[in-house]
């Protein structure tokens, strides 16, 4: 079977290219990413070192789509996974969607021509967030929970299903997933293809990438090991905001499910895949976390809200355990204590993985 990847030198890409090298399931694995992330270049050597071809190219250019050989699966791990990407004066609206939809458009058609199948990997933030940013909390153990006597339909103390909304707005980043999402679907409809959509949870591990907009985890482990300013933005300066987190080898039983599914319901091509509430985490939690791993360390506070935030996001994964068996294997615990390893050893990572302007 042979597998695309597209952004192969990412976390993700990276991570589950690894991942199903390691399987002896007789994968021809090849990807394609454009080294724009400061840190992915890094990946190239150590992946082909694996015997997985790594080629330089461009996702938001046909020619250099239209280029990559014949593969049975295409998974799209390539994206600007920031929620601000667009807004954030880092990045343009215009690049934003281009590299986010235009990519995945061009990846449809190359499935289109050479009758593959497609796994978007998709992202959590295709939920609302007016009625997220609205959910009733309360504090308890330091984080964030969610009032069970109060909570709208689409979520459960277990966390947010399908069901949820995914109307507007979901910041430009949202869009262009959910957009990307209902193309997959009418493409896999119209030409017979098998699609499946993965919504991500935060993924983290060693390895990623430390911004604070898009490895929380990884940054904030790294900078309190580096004693660098850190800050409870929004909510009362607190900390109480919870994310769940997932580390990205764990999506691969999934993947080789959908490899091997018969055709299945649109209906059933959309699942959450997330740490789940075992893994929600609050950024306090995670500084006692730390505070207990390198000693204390201080972290200020700044109330002011920041467009997009959300007090709590956990997702619930019964659908996708109730179709294909799946639940995440790796705890909380080990993927902190795996980027903590990582940062121990690699004291220059966020100038690396994420230089400052």
């Amino acid at each position: 079977m042979r597998i695309l990847i597209s952004g192969i030198c990412g976390f993700a890409g990276n991570a589950i290219a690894r991942a199903l090298a390691a399987q002896s399931r007789g994968y021809s694995i090849f990807g394609f990413d454009n080294f724009i992330r400061p840190g992915s270049e890094g990946n190239r050597a150590e992946l082909q070192g694996l015997g997985i071809r790594v080629v330089h190219g461009d996702l938001r250019l046909a020619s250099d789509v239209d280029s990559l050989p014949a593969c049975d699966w295409v998974i799209d791990a390539a994206a600007n996974p920031s929620v601000l990407a667009g807004i954030d004066g880092l990045s343009s609206s215009r690049q934003l969607v281009e590299h986010n939809l235009g990519g995945t458009i061009n990846l449809l058609e190359h499935c289109k021509r050479h009758r593959a199948g497609f796994i978007l990997l998709s992202s959590s933030r295709v939920y609302s967030i007016e009625p997220l940013a609205a959910l009733p909390v309360r504090v308890e153990d330091r984080a964030f929970r969610p009032d069970e006597r109060r909570m709208p339909p689409g979520v459960e103390s277990s966390g947010v299903s399908e069901s949820f909304p995914t109307a507007a707005p979901v910041s430009l980043y949202g869009a262009t997933k959910c957009a990307s999402e209902a193309l997959a679907l009418e493409y896999g409809q119209a030409f017979d293809l098998p699609v499946f959509i993965n919504r991500c949870g935060i993924l983290a591990g060693a390895g990623q990438f430390g911004r604070p907009d898009q490895g929380i985890f990884a940054f904030w482990i790294n900078s309190h090991l580096r004693r660098r300013p850190l800050n409870y933005i929004g909510f009362g300066g607190k900390g109480h905001q919870v994310r769940d987190c997932l580390h990205p080898k764990d999506l691969v039983p999934l993947l080789t499910a959908q490899f091997g599914a018969p055709k299945t319901d649109v209906l059933d091509r959309t699942v959450n895949v997330g740490g789940g509430a075992a893994s929600a985490t609050s950024l306090l939690q995670l500084t006692d976390w730390c505070a207990d791993r390198f000693g204390a360390h201080p972290v200020g506070a700044d109330d002011a809200a920041r467009r997009y935030d959300i007090p709590w996001l956990v997702l619930d994964t019964s659908k996708a355990a109730r179709i294909w068996g799946w639940k995440p294997r790796l705890p909380v615990q080990s993927i902190l204590e795996e980027i903590a390893a990582h940062a121990g050893t690699h004291p220059d990572w966020l100038e690396r993985s994420a230089p400052l302007g």
